[in-house]
């Protein structure tokens, strides 16, 4: 009977909602974090009669046909990377994106990973890097001897040191975007790797067309909306509920044709 195992395919793709749902609400607080949505698809369907088959000899078509559908599934996990609140800090080290485009982090392979989290910090070598100390790219070593660091919005990194009249130029932080970001992978710790659904990354300087430019004393808040994901989260739970609704009736039916049996 279709009428038990169709909800359960709803009931499955519902879990999976309120999964999603409950892991954007826990990181409502993320810096960088980026919310994502479930989206479904309808399963295959079995053609009791064909739309547009032949009814009659004379050669009359069906105009609908009968086809009966065997539930849902979870077509994607798609992550919305639409920009996040910038909340002031005043730390110098941490900068923030402000519109298009990635921080480049360099991974103790060798290999990249990309941020939206720019909550950094220096190295015990001066490096700036993450929170979990992998170094930010290019590698900008700021002198022990500085008195103060500057970032514009062009990412270039300035700091002052006595005894010389100008700030030193230290290096520029670079941006890189990507075709399609959603097709990021997720690692953990705000970081992203690139797929061949991205595709490859494209750098360029902060300001320039087609790239944001970088604040620094400010951080990225999460762009979850507590209004949507609470609002997305009771219609899950009705359907949900309506899903299992449906189980308890087919059971009913069921027990009612058993008994109309054994009654024969």
């Amino acid at each position: 009977m279709r009428a038990l195992s169709i909800p359960a395919t709803g009931m499955q793709a519902q879990q999976t909602n309120v999964e999603v749902i409950a892991n954007n609400l826990a990181n409502m607080n993320t810096t960088g974090y980026k919310s994502q949505i479930a989206e479904f698809e309808d399963l295959l369907y079995q053609n009791v009669e064909q739309v547009g088959a032949q009814s009659s000899d004379s050669g009359t078509i069906l105009p609908s046909g009968i086809q009966l559908g065997s539930g849902v599934r979870t077509a994607a996990v798609y992550r919305i990377t639409s920009q996040g609140d910038l909340s002031q800090t005043s730390n110098p080290y941490d900068l923030a994106v402000q519109g298009p485009g990635w921080f480049r982090v360099t991974m103790p392979d060798g290999t990249d990973s990309f941020t939206r989290s720019g909550n950094f910090a220096l190295s015990p070598t001066g490096q700036i890097v993450t929170q979990d100390g992998y170094v930010v790219a290019p590698g900008i070593s700021v002198p022990q001897t500085a008195t103060a660091v500057t970032v514009n919005s062009q990412g270039q990194v300035q700091a002052t040191i006595p005894a010389q009249t100008a700030p030193q130029v230290l290096g520029t932080i670079e941006l890189d975007r990507f075709p399609n970001e959603a097709g990021l992978s997720a690692l953990g710790s705000n970081l992203f790797t690139q797929t061949q659904s991205s595709g490859a990354p494209q750098a360029g300087v902060p300001g320039a067309a087609g790239y944001g430019t970088i604040q620094q004393g400010y951080l990225e808040t999460s762009n979850v909306n507590p209004v949507e994901e609470i609002t997305s989260l009771i219609t899950a739970q009705r359907a949900y509920e309506m899903n299992s609704k449906v189980v308890t009736a087919a059971d009913q039916m069921l027990q009612t044709m058993n008994g109309l049996g054994q009654g024969g």
